[in-house]
């Protein structure tokens, strides 16, 4: 008999986490009641509100399905993304509301900007529902975002492969929502010595990547230059993120795309996939590596 999945409450999450009844199958045990903690999936509404001509204008960027937590820094995220903000000081408030401005009774980000977006960039705009897997959705060009180039590989550290292969492991340490639901994908920023700088988790692959930029961004702490480690596989819309905050390398444990590929080539980044125990494999500039490294 199914049983109906409803929320019991949270455990050590906040609203992260929530307890949910189910059935369990075992070969040696066969069915039993046991009690699952699942990752938290929920519509946020991403907005910008500015004044244009004296008139005050609020509207929804889009609602996209995440893990409650880490709010502000996912809007921050998204919306430098987007090529809406350059940096935290492009934004005058940066605000929770429990309704959009369509009167949607949703949690929503407002954002307010100094000033107006560039007539070009207010086509972003889809006011889409998206799931926590999509990313660009709803986008088809990359008119109007800009990429901040990445630091050339004289201007940083070599890429050690033995750190390299250590960044998921390192990353995978620090989720703890995966440890609690084993159903969150995660994200980090490292430095040129391989050490983990942000780290955020979310349902959404490229939810987690806002998330760190956001953090990032409200720390101060600079992009370029950087790289980001990855729990899963690299699609074109990472490494657009990638590509617009000026990351030079991108480490993930699953497969890259061969649109995402293209553009890491493109905009000069590293990409490294299939980081796995003691292997890896490097798909674009892999002048970066240690100079001990083979040449393809």
């Amino acid at each position: 008999m199914p049983v109906k999945k409803q929320p019991s409450g949270t455990s050590g999450h906040d609203e992260a986490v929530l307890a949910y009844p189910s059935l369990h199958w075992s070969r040696e045990t066969g069915w039993s009641a046991v009690p699952e903690r699942l990752a938290a999936e929920a519509p946020l509404a991403i907005e910008i509100a500015y004044e244009r001509l004296g008139q005050a204008v609020r509207k929804v960027l889009a609602v996209t399905m995440r893990t409650p937590g880490s709010d502000e820094e996912l809007a921050l995220g998204f919306l430098y993304g987007e090529g809406l903000i350059g940096s935290v000081s492009d934004v005058r408030k940066n605000v929770a509301a429990e309704a959009n401005s369509r009167g949607e009774q949703i949690s929503t980000q407002v954002v307010h900007l100094l000033t107006p977006p560039r007539d070009d960039l207010q086509r972003v705009s889809r006011g889409l529902i998206t799931s926590s897997a999509c990313g660009m959705c709803g986008r088809t060009t990359l008119q109007g975002l800009s990429f901040a180039p990445p630091l050339r590989p004289s201007e940083s550290a070599a890429l050690a492969g033995e750190w390299i292969a250590a960044l998921p492991e390192k990353l995978r340490e620090q989720q703890k929502l995966f440890s609690a639901t084993g159903g969150s994908h995660g994200a980090g920023l490292f430095d040129d010595r391989g050490s983990l700088m942000v780290v955020r988790e979310d349902v959404g692959r490229h939810n987690a990547v806002d998330k760190v930029i956001g953090a990032a961004l409200l720390g101060k702490i600079p992009l370029a230059g950087r790289g980001l480690v990855l729990s899963g596989r690299i699609s074109f819309e990472l490494m657009q993120k990638a590509a617009v905050a000026g990351v030079a390398t991108v480490v993930a444990v699953g497969a890259p795309s061969s649109l995402a590929v293209n553009l890491a080539q493109s905009a000069g980044i590293t990409l490294i996939g299939f980081t796995r125990g003691s292997r890896f494999n490097v798909y674009t500039h892999a002048e970066r590596l240690e100079p001990a490294a083979a040449r393809p």
